[in-house]
């Protein structure tokens, strides 16, 4: 399994993966600053020096504001949270989805004869769908044979190919890695999967109908 990061050309989007991530808790930053505005008494100012204080900070805070918003795309966008196991499907400043998922188990495998070794994790970083997919078909890696202790077949044998797993929709972001359905629905919100982002049948199916090849994807 490839880990996938974007190359020099994608500069701009970190930049904005990275106001996309300070705007999601820019309401909690907000929430500080005001909280952070000393109180008449409390420090030993008087009431003028407190007042240029709090509007140079309110200033301060809606010039960042202006700034996010300049960054954050303006169609759709798919945000996820690997730590809470959460993706987001936003539009501007607006939340359309907020559902679970699961996401990379950050656990290794290795071939029992030790010549290879496997790390299953779900890249971070700035993406693009770069496919979409109806009833995905799973070509099973070499590690999904060594995993169940079976021999590894040639490149195009027929046990490569199994239909049915990867759910009805599959949104491909690189590296081999997908946002798909899945059968075990139970283990959604845990960190079980291979790298893949996998999504329950209803949340998949929303975010199907708003993205399309070339929407962002902001994995952290």
């Amino acid at each position: 399994m490839n880990r996938s990061m974007p190359g020099q050309g994608a500069l701009i989007l970190w930049l904005a993966g990275l106001a996309i991530l300070a705007a999601v808790l820019l309401g909690a930053c907000s929430q500080d600053r005001e909280d952070a505005v000393p109180k008449p008494g409390s420090v030993g100012l008087d009431e003028a020096t407190l007042k240029r204080r709090t509007d140079a900070l309110r200033k301060e805070n809606a010039q960042l504001q202006v700034r996010l918003d300049k960054l954050v795309p303006k169609e759709p966008y798919i945000v996820v949270n690997t730590t809470l196991n959460r993706i987001c499907l936003r539009k501007g400043g607006e939340t359309l989805l907020d559902a679970v998922c699961s996401t990379g188990s950050n656990t290794q495998l290795t071939a029992p004869d030790g010549s290879r070794t496997w790390f299953f994790s779900t890249p971070r970083g700035v993406f693009k769908v770069k496919n979409r997919m109806e009833r995905p078909v799973w070509v099973r890696p070499d590690w999904a044979f060594v995993e169940e202790g079976e021999p590894v077949p040639t490149a195009s044998s027929p046990e490569r190919f199994e239909e049915g797993v990867l759910g009805d929709y599959g949104l491909y972001f690189g590296g081999g890695y997908l946002i798909h359905g899945t059968l075990f629905q139970r283990f959604l919100g845990q960190n079980v999967t291979h790298g893949c982002i996998r999504v329950g049948d209803e949340d998949l199916a929303q975010i199907w109908k708003v993205t399309r090849v070339g929407t962002p994807v902001y994995i952290f």
